[in-house]
């Protein structure tokens, strides 16, 4: 072979070398562009930021969705709750019912200490206000409250998935950017104050529920836009504490949806308290400045308006369901005309695998509604089946004395033509209350006229909270009047005046 051969046959055997790289490194990148579209594929359909997948989400760790969370845990269910505070518990554990109750109840303890306890023998000079440690009273409850919801996740296996959750797809819910996979979804995100046109609320001056919880100092004058149960509650707070309270109000009477009674009872208690009421009014205006608010007042008809002034004004007149920001209109979750989510009997929306409790569907908004729909509801996906009686969801407004009420009221059961009894008990006649210098109010009974069934019950008076329970319990299981009143109760108890208010149903009460 010559020279120029050999030099022919070496480029020849480089150029095969090269074109047999060359195929190999195509091969490769075409590898690996195939393998990029299969992976956009999966990204789309299984997102790979999906760290985990559940059998239960639930977005918001208020009642409702702590509760579920737990049960459904109980019930052998892999779950997440979403909460994007840094505690657990929603509004009610940290800026709504507990918080409230610890100021309620040491408020209580300080008019009792400086005005009342003298009736009983005891004689206190000196009592004095140290409001920056019931604020720490108040922080101490709620902290030892949220840290047992978080304990109470720990021993259920229940994680914490910490920020904002979006619903992106039915099983999907996004958390701050870290999507995660779910059989079922649940929307327990709870409700958040609503506030009338012409009012802003800046938590300083004019301030909602969770302001009037952090007020550094008494204001003198407090003017509450409301007279619902925040209202009335927190209004008698600050009463107790030395302001002067006026509470606006709308409608013709406080306490508008309970029975007619118990409204006019408390309002006259209240004002024998302190509070003035301003009723079948409405607030058109209200400005604050550094020294105040002032509030333009105008009858609900119509008529000439009247300015007042107050240091502190509350805004309570109600709470709307919190469903913004959920990615609900994406997905398409119907809600109703108050932004409220549409649900079947089952607590599922209109898209499957997709359920809300709570504030953010029908219903009254309390704590013990949401936490017994959270229950059920794990109890439904788990295969077994749950009810719940909303004509037996006590409602309590926790103001001294107490109001409680359960079932029908007088109003509605005229209204819808029932034949009923009324048995009413004071608390005056009853020896405990005595006892206790506590005998304002009565408890009332409403039986059906030819069966004997319970209906209805509602007390206004000490531990009111406590004693509804009773007849609640009573009325789950259809039981009469004559049930409770053949019911042997402790002596001397407040509980027997419910016994009474059931034996004056039958027209034979016995202490009065």
């Amino acid at each position: 072979m010559t020279k120029r051969q050999e030099t022919m046959s070496g480029h020849l055997r480089t150029e095969v070398c090269i074109s047999a790289k060359s195929a190999w490194l195509q091969y490769w990148i075409d590898l690996i562009k195939w393998r990029d579209i299969a992976l956009h594929f999966l990204f789309k359909v299984f997102p790979m930021n999906a760290t985990s997948s559940y059998d239960l989400i639930i977005i918001g760790a208020g009642p409702g969705g702590y509760v579920c969370a737990i049960r459904a845990a109980q019930l052998g269910m892999k779950v997440a709750c979403v909460e994007k505070r840094s505690t657990l518990g929603g509004t009610c554990l940290n800026v709504g019912c507990i918080p409230s109750k610890a100021l309620l109840s040491a408020s209580e303890k300080y008019h009792e200490a400086k005005d009342e306890l003298g009736k009983m023998g005891i004689k206190i000079s000196g009592v004095k206000l140290d409001l920056e440690g019931m604020m720490g009273h108040k922080k101490a409850v709620v902290d030892s409250n949220t840290k047992g919801i978080e304990f109470l996740f720990k021993k259920n296996k229940v994680e914490w998935l910490k920020g904002s959750g979006k619903i992106i797809a039915a099983g999907q819910v996004d958390v701050d950017g870290t999507v995660y996979q779910a059989k079922n979804i649940v929307i327990a995100t709870g409700s958040d104050v609503a506030v009338p046109p012409g009012i802003m609320v800046d938590e300083k001056r004019i301030v909602s529920s969770t302001g009037a919880l952090e007020l550094s100092e008494v204001p003198k004058k407090m003017v509450v836009i409301g007279g619902g149960v925040i209202g009335l509650e927190l209004g008698a707070v600050w009463g107790r504490l030395g302001s002067e309270v006026t509470v606006v109000e709308y409608m013709n009477r406080i306490l508008p949806t309970m029975d007619s009674e118990l409204s006019k009872e408390m309002q006259k208690i209240l004002t024998k308290q302190g509070m003035v009421f301003k009723l079948s009014t409405k607030v058109s205006k209200a400005e604050a400045d550094k020294k105040g608010v002032t509030l333009e007042l105008e009858p609900a008809a119509g008529g000439d308006k009247e300015i007042i002034k107050a240091d502190i004004v509350l805004v309570a007149v109600g709470r709307k369901a919190y469903t913004d920001a959920l990615g609900l209109e994406a997905v398409g979750v119907e809600r109703d005309e108050r932004g409220r989510i549409k649900t079947d009997v089952h607590f599922q929306s209109n898209v499957a695998g997709i359920y809300a409790i709570g504030d953010v569907i029908a219903g009254p908004m309390l704590a013990h509604k949401a936490e017994d729909e959270g229950v059920v509801l794990a109890e439904i996906l788990a295969g077994q089946s749950g009810h719940i009686d909303y004509n037996l969801i006590p409602g309590v407004v926790y103001t001294w004395p107490e109001v409680a009420s359960v079932g029908q009221t007088e109003e509605q059961l005229k209204q819808a033509g029932v034949d009923y009894k009324s048995g009413k008990f004071p608390f005056m006649a009853n020896g405990r209350a005595r006892a206790m210098n506590a005998t304002e109010g009565f408890v009332k009974i409403l039986a059906d006229a030819k069966t004997d069934r319970v209906l209805g019950c509602h007390i206004i008076g000490p531990e009111a909270g406590t004693l509804i329970a009773e007849v609640t319990a009573v009325m789950e299981f259809g039981g009469s009047s004559e049930d409770i009143a053949r019911t042997c109760h402790a002596h001397p108890t407040l509980e027997e005046v419910v016994k009474e208010a059931a034996l004056a149903v039958l027209g034979r009460p016995l202490h009065i």
